[in-house]
């Protein structure tokens, strides 16, 4: 199947690699996004970003072992699982966020705001570092 070698030689999907790196990179935007809305709505603009950062660092976890699982599979249950998948974690999302909202008081701009904000710059940096070879712990030759 499709696996990359990591630097110490142990076979790892690369769909969980991607997923993990975007995930690291939350701790340098989530913080910014915490200042930003913390200097515009107070701690509940704090505490509301937060919760966006978070909500979204678990979608591309979750992204990730879908997709590396299904991958295991067969070619069309990956397919099928990243069409479907997105659709499902889109649901999760917009579900979670609902619940969150009707459940823990929370500045809904921020929360909102932050997941879009996090999600489109989390999204785009992984993108420029794969395409400009930043991912120098992984082997793609492999």
């Amino acid at each position: 199947m499709r696996t990359l070698v990591a630097v110490d030689h142990q076979p790892v999907a690369v769909e969980s690699v991607l997923a993990r790196n975007t995930a690291k990179r939350a701790v340098w935007v989530a913080p910014v996004l915490m200042i930003v809305f913390g200097l515009i709505s107070g701690w509940l603009g704090v505490w509301s970003s937060a919760l966006g950062s978070a909500v979204v660092v678990v979608n591309f976890l979750l992204a990730g072992a879908i997709l590396s699982i299904s991958a295991k599979v067969s070619l069309s249950v990956y397919h099928a699982a990243a069409l479907f998948g997105f659709f499902l974690r889109l649901a999760l999302i917009v579900f979670s966020m609902l619940l969150i909202a009707s459940v823990v008081d929370i500045d809904r701009p921020a929360f909102g705001i932050t997941a879009v904000v996090a999600y489109l710059v989390l999204l785009s940096w992984e993108a420029v570092a794969v395409s400009k070879g930043r991912e120098r712990n992984l082997d793609w030759t492999a």
